[in-house]
């Protein structure tokens, strides 16, 4: 039972996440989203020390990496012995702390934060979690708002039939009820053999938090030490038959279902390693009021010296006599609005964003390897309100049954047995169903409009005002009476191909760069363990032999 009941838990888990990367987004790149407070430029300094005599530390871009770097630079370096004073300066483009990691308020009410990016983390997230903690934040499960007012709680659609339904199961009675409908309908092996292959997968990953694996120099091979090449290096679909899984249907119509709705892609496509990440999802919570205020918190624990709204224009090297043979960084930058540029010079810099989105009019000429350009997903997430449910007839359900709150999507038997969509990227991946999903996510009440819900959809292309009309059954916008819609297209991660090389960490000396991981595991925990990784090797270069940094606290 505990099993198959991990299995089920993660689809609900799963109904609700959000792309789970904490980069840059695809249109609106300097937006203060409604509600979301930003932090404000400010600075700091270390205990009265004089600035010079301080080791310079620039951080670019302020998501779940860049915050991260930030945070463990600090900690580690009050944690050292025979350790110069650094001071840290963070420049982030947007005008908040998080990045992708942000909320917008439905119909303006601060009362009613939505999550337009990463939503959820799970147990074994132990950065996040442990920074929940430090800083006071309240979490919370993600089923603890959905509205319940359906028989069931996750449905899988493929276009033509809904696949598969789990009820709610409040009572014990109604959670052996579904365990025994999931076996009945995918039989015990396949589910029984992905949570075991799940466990063992998640506890070779935990090995890159610890010494003496920790701080790893190279993601390939942290990740070949902890034997998990053999997973990045295929797809998903052929991992899951090496390891005898199979390709049935618990794995097309379940298990696709969850690499679509967390990463737009197929397991013909998806590597095997992302694939297994998308079913560890137990015990998932998100920070009531947004997941950004993690990040928010980190930053504000680093003492930083913060730049918002401003973007690196240029990252050049220089040497000077006072410096010797030592590497100087110059970081050019530019505050949106102001046409005055900025130059300051540093010994160390920690690219916290994918390289191909900073648009570095003066890029680095010494970089020992720049970093590759990597394809992006294209997700659109639109948000919108109405009083109105999901219609059972779009779903070819009994019109007199409900949709379930969260409906998941696969490929349909055609399309399954095509390479042009197992394999497909954009609306080939999508197939006949149109989107990756469809979530009801929370009852509101406002005075103008009355009790509505709220729904989030994520589709590859644009979802229009007719494609909104369609899923609730009218023909008319009147009808529909949407009253609020929030549309926003995020490059919300890469295309996780199968490799077993990822981009180097150390760019140069004194330069490190975090977003190589994307492609190795893309979420906000990996992206912080990557920022808490690059700080301990920036500090220990910074200390050649002279300090000694205490591992992780």
């Amino acid at each position: 039972m505990v099993i198959t009941k991990s299995i089920l838990l993660a689809l609900a888990a799963l109904s609700l996440t959000l792309p789970v990367s904490a980069h840059q987004d695809g249109v609106t790149h300097h937006q203060n989203y409604e509600g979301q407070k930003p932090l404000q430029d400010h600075q700091h300094h270390n205990d009265g020390m004089p600035v010079q005599e301080a080791k310079r530390v620039a951080i670019i871009g302020a998501g779940s990496a860049g915050s991260s770097a930030a945070h463990y630079l600090r900690r580690f370096h009050t944690n050292t012995t025979n350790a110069p004073p650094i001071n840290i300066t963070i420049y982030e483009r947007n005008a908040y702390i998080g990045g992708r990691s942000t909320t917008v308020n439905a119909h303006g009410k601060a009362s009613y934060p939505i999550e337009l990016g990463a939503s959820i983390f799970v147990s074994m997230n132990e950065n996040l979690v442990n920074a929940a903690k430090e800083f006071d934040l309240t979490v919370s499960s993600t089923s603890s708002t959905r509205p319940k007012t359906v028989r069931d709680s996750v449905g899988v659609f493929n276009g033509e039939e809904m696949v598969f339904v789990q009820p709610y199961s409040e009572s014990k009675t109604g959670k052996w009820w579904s365990l025994a409908k999931l076996l009945y309908q995918y039989g015990p092996l396949a589910p029984i053999r992905t949570k075991r292959l799940t466990d063992e997968t998640v506890g070779r990953f935990l090995n890159m938090y610890r010494e003496p694996l920790f701080p790893f120099s190279s993601l390939g091979e942290a990740a070949e030490s902890v034997g998990l090449l053999e997973a990045t290096g295929v797809t998903g679909e052929q991992f899951l038959m090496a390891k005898g899984v199979g390709n049935g249907k618990f794995v097309t119509e379940l298990m696709q279902a969850s690499t679509r709705v967390n990463y737009g892609q197929n397991l013909g496509l998806i590597h095997g390693l992302e694939t297994m990440v998308c079913m560890a999802a137990e015990g998932a919570v998100s920070v009531e009021g947004g997941n950004w205020q993690i990040f928010e918190g980190m930053v504000k624990s680093s003492g930083a010296s913060v730049h918002l709204n401003t973007s690196v224009t240029g990252i050049t090297e220089k040497k000077t006599a006072a410096e010797g043979d030592k590497k100087v960084w110059t970081i050019t930058s530019q505050k949106h609005g102001d046409q005055s540029v900025v130059e300051k010079d540093f010994d160390t810099v920690i690219i916290a964003s994918p390289y191909q989105y900073l648009d570095l009019t003066h890029p680095p000429t010494t970089l020992q390897k720049a970093p590759d350009k990597i394809p992006y997903v294209a997700l659109h997430v639109t948000l919108f309100t109405s009083r109105r449910p999901l219609d059972p007839a779009y779903f070819n359900l009994d019109p007199a049954s409900t949709v379930p709150e969260a409906v998941l999507t696969t490929l349909n038997v055609t399309e399954q047995s095509s390479e042009t969509f197992t394999r497909g990227e954009g609306a080939s991946a999508v197939g006949k169903v149109g989107f990756f999903s469809i979530s009801t996510l929370r009852q509101i009440y406002t005075e103008e409009h009355g009790e509505e819900f709220v729904y989030k959809v994520f589709s590859s292309e644009a979802f229009g005002q007719d494609r909104i009309r369609k899923i609730l059954g009218v023909k008319d916008e009147e009808e529909a009476g949407v009253t609020w819609v929030f549309r926003h297209l995020w490059n919300a991660y890469p295309y996780l191909y199968p490799r077993v090389t990822f981009e180097d960490i150390k760019l140069g000396e004194g330069m490190y760069y975090t977003a190589g991981i994307e492609s190795f595991i893309s979420t906000m925990e990996t992206s912080s363990l990557m920022g808490m990784n690059v700080a301990r090797l920036a500090l220990d270069e910074v200390l050649g032999v002279e300090g000694k940094v205490k591992a992780k606290l």
